[in-house]
């Protein structure tokens, strides 16, 4: 199955053979007419713009991913704690680093992640699981 009909899969979505129409499942139809009800638009259009969307949301997820690959284990570490919601001295005491050492790194995977902040890198990697690196960090 190429990668277009697994997306459409996982969205619940069946192409009706021969022609560029999908027929939606009985709860995303329902779900599909409300929105459309309440923002007073064509279904057909808040369709489109609802598989844009998750193209698009699925394009940045893997160009994230290759990111996260291009890490050095102790990297993958620091944006790991960092997502978690530890401070550059937790990290540092729990990885047995300097702080110096630690916000190093820190800056090394805002770079390769192209983020401009701690902040971001939590927003868009926030929905990761951190979980073999613990729990998230108690203030």
């Amino acid at each position: 199955m190429s990668t277009w009909g697994r997306l459409l899969t996982l969205l619940g979505i069946k192409r009706d053979s021969g022609s560029h129409y999908f027929e939606l499942d009985e709860n995303l139809h329902t779900a599909l007419m409300g929105i459309a009800h309440q923002e007073q638009r064509p279904a057909q259009e808040i369709q489109a713009d609802l598989l844009a969307a998750g193209l698009a949301r699925r394009h940045t997820h893997a160009e994230l991913w290759q990111r996260w690959l291009s890490l050095s284990p102790r990297e993958q570490d620091i944006a790991a704690f960092t997502c978690l919601g530890y401070t550059n001295r937790q990290m540092a005491s729990r990885l047995k680093l300097a702080p110096d050492t630690v916000k190093g790194y820190v800056r090394q995977v805002l770079v390769k992640f192209q983020f401009h902040s701690k902040a971001e890198m939590r927003l868009l990697l926030g929905s990761w699981d951190f979980s073999q690196w613990g729990p998230p960090a108690q203030y």
